[in-house]
């Protein structure tokens, strides 16, 4: 099993023990992370807004599921776009208002993987210094 975290999101093979594979507990850690960081860097006033969106990945279901979840439990209202390439959700993120975003892909990665690539209220990665923000708070 994998896990990598980096600043330009956390990736790795679905499953397996929490800290050594993208682990549902890993899925749920990281997104509160990610959650707590748009609460704190939040422009507007109003309630948080995160777009989600996926690709056809076999985990996809499984993985928005939990990301969908927890975003809702922490107060966020979730806008999720289901199925959607890596430019419609960073667009969706602008054209929603939203706060943030996160994208379910891990890209040229084999389909046993997935990964949470975590988008700023511009609809841009997150740059080095708030990466490094959400993996303090997720550790």
């Amino acid at each position: 099993m994998t896990l990598i975290k980096s600043i330009s999101g956390i990736r790795g093979t679905i499953g397996g023990v929490p800290g050594e594979g993208l682990s549902p507990l890993d899925v749920v850690k990281f997104t509160a992370a990610y959650c707590t960081w748009a609460k704190n860097n939040q422009t507007g006033k109003g309630k948080l807004r995160i777009v989600v969106g996926r690709d056809a990945r076999i985990s996809g279901k499984m993985v928005d599921s939990l990301v969908s979840g927890t975003l809702l439990g922490m107060g966020a209202d979730v806008i999720n776009i289901g199925l959607a390439t890596t430019p419609t959700t960073e667009l969706a993120v602008t054209a929603e208002n939203a706060d943030g975003g996160i994208i379910l892909t891990a890209s040229h990665n084999p389909k046993q993987w997935n990964a949470l690539k975590l988008l700023n209220n511009k609809g841009e990665f997150l740059d080095d210094a708030a990466g490094k923000v959400v993996l303090s708070i997720a550790e």
